[in-house]
């Protein structure tokens, strides 16, 4: 199982504006943490969606997958393009669906979402994502949001993203979920209906 996340999941890409080139990367053997790979892996790349990596590691290691969420208007995205799922106020979901919605479908409104019930708004979860990469040693990482759109301040490295995933693959749920090819799961909303999640991945490495 670990020697297929070395495989698979250690190379990582801090995107230019072009999906065709790249900035930084790594490869890295997560067994023995020797580097295979590297080209500007210290310098500073704005992560976008990598961010979520951190985000469901903080969830997991602070929060219960079994606790209930009610969404608020405050989870919101309104950048042009940005990725979402569209859960409305009012509507219940457990962190175990948020972060399935947030790694699967790379939700950005599911990383306010969980940003608010973590921490109770974005700003203090930043604050915990912050704390947590400096214990890993990630220093040349600063988050200011919780799904990576871009801010001038919300930047890190290939390497610190090493140390980030290299810390978030000890858990068991994160390791499942990334393998999932697609998700489906029932919610209630706001009325107490049923309404059901059916996402696929948007991994293209799948």
């Amino acid at each position: 199982m670990r020697r297929m996340f070395t495989l698979l999941l250690s190379l990582f890409i801090c995107a230019s504006a072009s999906a065709a080139q790249y900035r930084a990367a790594l490869v890295a053997d997560m067994d023995t943490g020797r580097v295979l790979y590297q080209e500007n892996a210290n310098e500073l790349n704005y992560p976008a969606s990598l961010t979520k990596i951190m985000t469901a590691l903080v969830a997991l290691k602070y929060g219960n997958l079994q606790d209930e969420i009610v969404v608020t208007e405050n989870c919101k995205i309104t950048e042009s393009g940005a990725q979402v799922y569209g859960f409305k106020p009012g509507d219940v979901i457990t962190l175990d669906q948020a972060l399935n919605v947030l790694l699967i479908y790379s939700a950005n409104d599911v990383g306010l979402i969980i940003a608010e019930h973590i921490a109770g708004d974005v700003d203090s979860f930043s604050a915990m994502m912050n704390e947590e990469a400096k214990a890993l040693g990630a220093t040349n990482t600063n988050f200011c949001n919780p799904h990576g759109l871009t801010q001038d301040e919300h930047y890190t490295t290939a390497y610190d993203l090493y140390l980030i995933f290299n810390e978030v693959i000890q858990y068991e749920r994160f390791r499942e979920i990334i393998q999932l090819t697609s998700y489906t799961s029932v919610y209630k909303d706001a009325q107490g209906n049923q309404k059901t999640i059916e996402i696929r991945n948007t991994n293209q490495y799948f």
